[in-house]
């Protein structure tokens, strides 16, 4: 996810030493509130001059706080905005409220269609900032995360495209962004049959190796190992698992569609 960035320059000039605060991000639709303690000699207050995107921001900044109002550069929701506040040397103002410029997740998703390869194309509308889509398939008794793709963060529409690996049966599938929120926003699910055939997996009481097999010929698939206590020790996408390293005891794998468990001897 895109973060904020925050710099402090201190620039020497012939007359006086003074720096630069400055943070970027993308329009939301709310200001930025500024706390703007008094100037070092104690005499007016610390902030002498703030920019937005290069523009000088205008009325004046002799107040304990203030308002920097982006209505007032004509800035649209979702566009790039870079501010600078030049202030004294020797205090520095706080920007009391910078989450407001972090990307919200307000994506809307108005075609959804996946083939039974797993290819999966959506295209969306009302995107407000550049957020990542992770795409989820639905296995294993939970979403996982397949991969991931660049929202764009225009107006749109945009349309996206990826390519889930899919397994046996039915699958699903979905996109989510996350903001800062820490909430998910989350397409409707689309269902597609694949084509796969069932994998198994043998022996259950393994010395050295698992093998995944499809009609008795070997057969890649996505899998997950798991110990006893639920600690994830191996993950990969292969037609064998080389279990010489795992200590003895029970285990359990995800793997296909299916979760099963095995012993190492």
């Amino acid at each position: 996810m895109r973060t904020l960035l925050f710099s402090i320059v201190f620039l020497l000039t012939a007359f006086n030493l003074h720096a630069d605060l400055s943070i970027e991000g993308s329009y939301q639709g709310k200001n930025l509130y500024v706390q703007n303690p008094a100037s070092e000699d104690g005499f007016g207050f610390c902030v002498t001059k703030v920019t937005v995107n290069n523009n000088i921001m205008p009325g004046g900044v002799g107040r304990s706080a203030f308002e920097i109002d982006f209505s007032l550069f004509n800035v649209k929701v979702g566009e790039p905005v870079f501010i600078v506040i030049e202030h004294g040397d020797g205090c520095t103002p706080k920007i009391l409220n910078p989450e407001v410029l972090l990307p919200k997740s307000t994506f809307e998703v108005s075609e959804m269609i996946v083939e039974k390869d797993g290819s999966v194309k959506w295209t969306t509308t009302g995107e407000q900032g550049e957020l990542p889509y992770v795409i989820e398939q639905y296995r294993w008794s939970k979403w996982v995360s397949a991969g991931e793709v660049d929202g764009t963060g225009e107006e749109g529409p945009n349309t996206y495209e990826f390519k889930v690996t899919p397994h046996s049966g039915e699958n699903k599938v979905r996109v989510v962004q996350k903001d800062h929120s820490g909430t998910k926003r989350k397409s409707p699910e689309k269902s597609f049959t694949s084509e796969v055939e069932e994998v198994k997996m043998s022996p259950t009481k393994v010395k050295s190796e698992i093998k995944f097999t499809a009609n008795g010929e070997p057969a890649e698939t996505k899998y997950e190992i798991y110990d006893a206590y639920g600690n994830i020790v191996k993950k990969g996408f292969s037609s064998s698992v080389n279990c010489e390293n795992l200590r003895k005891g029970a285990y359990y794998i995800n793997f296909d569609n299916k979760n099963e468990k095995f012993i190492k001897g």
